[in-house]
């Protein structure tokens, strides 16, 4: 396995609409899978999408896990054992209804900053594991806005593109700042 490196903001990987995976068993898209994983815990992440690596397939992978020391996370965001460790290969998302939820969000792509950013509270997501089989989910909440995050770099698409208020991209201290302040 292999600690990858990801491509930041600007980068036009980041921008291009992902191929899909004709193949999610093959050797190659495990390999993949792995050295995505190994990244994205290196890097403290909760979720990474094949394109942040400079590889512009439908890939996924997200989790939830309780240990991240996020500060922009609330108590409830920093674990949801509704979302362990998952591979998605060629995802769909659906949304199941009108109710949308603000959370502060960060990625591995735009290092530093978090944006506030609006995002259906309730989906239905599917696609598939390495070994071929379907998952399908539903998720709420934080699960959601993670696979939401995600799938969105498939489709070349940015946090930043998603908020309504740019004035709520902030840098992470400052954030922090404005937590404690109340």
């Amino acid at each position: 396995m292999a600690i990858l490196k990801i491509a930041r903001m600007g980068h036009p990987v980041l921008l291009t609409v992902a191929r899909p995976v004709p193949d999610p068993t093959a050797p190659e898209i495990r390999r993949l899978v792995n050295d995505m994983i190994e990244t994205m815990i290196d890097a403290n992440g909760a979720g990474l999408a094949a394109p942040q690596v400079h590889v512009p397939l439908r890939v996924v992978i997200f989790q939830a896990p309780g240990e991240r020391s996020d500060p922009g996370l609330s108590e409830a965001e920093r674990f949801d054992h509704t979302a362990p460790l998952t591979v998605l290969i060629n995802p769909e998302i659906a949304i199941m209804g009108p109710e949308t939820e603000g959370g502060w969000e960060g990625c591995l792509s735009v290092p530093g900053l978090r944006g506030y950013v609006e995002r259906p509270n309730h989906i239905q997501y599917r696609g598939y594991g390495v070994d071929g089989r379907l998952i399908e989910r539903t998720a709420r909440g934080f699960h959601a806005r993670v696979v939401q995050h995600e799938c969105d770099h498939l489709d070349g698409r940015l946090y930043p593109s998603r908020m309504a208020d740019l004035s709520r991209l902030v840098f992470e201290s400052e954030l922090r700042h404005m937590q404690a302040a109340g």
